[in-house]
């Protein structure tokens, strides 16, 4: 009956001490929570401005636009006019696959939420 006692004491005396700090800590849970929500990303210095961004993938767009544009004239001069640019046209159709490649993955990385 004394040890039931003794923890029954114990336990009085330490609940509103308990119930203090987890109020507490449920205040500065919901502080914590808050100050997420109110502030913005937080802006690092390595990352391009969206007008940056922007820049980059129009200057990464017009060499992609001329490659495509040269692979489609090798691809007319080969079928139409029987040329033999057979080599130089898959190169450009290489070239043109990759950077379209990475110009999609970078808009997507950047721009994809919109």
């Amino acid at each position: 009956m004394k040890f039931i006692s003794f923890f029954a004491l114990l336990f009085a005396l330490c609940a509103p001490g308990l119930t203090i700090q987890s109020a507490h800590a449920a205040e500065s849970n919901l502080q914590i929570a808050e100050s997420f929500n109110k502030g913005g990303e937080a802006q690092n210095p390595n990352d391009p401005t969206d007008r940056k961004k922007r820049e980059i993938m129009f200057v990464m767009g017009i060499p992609l636009l001329i490659m495509l544009i040269a692979t489609a004239a090798l691809g007319v001069a080969m079928g139409v006019f029987g040329k033999k640019v057979f080599v130089v046209h898959m190169v450009m159709a290489s070239l043109s696959l990759c950077l379209a490649v990475v110009h999609a993955i970078v808009g997507l990385v950047w721009f994809f939420p919109f």
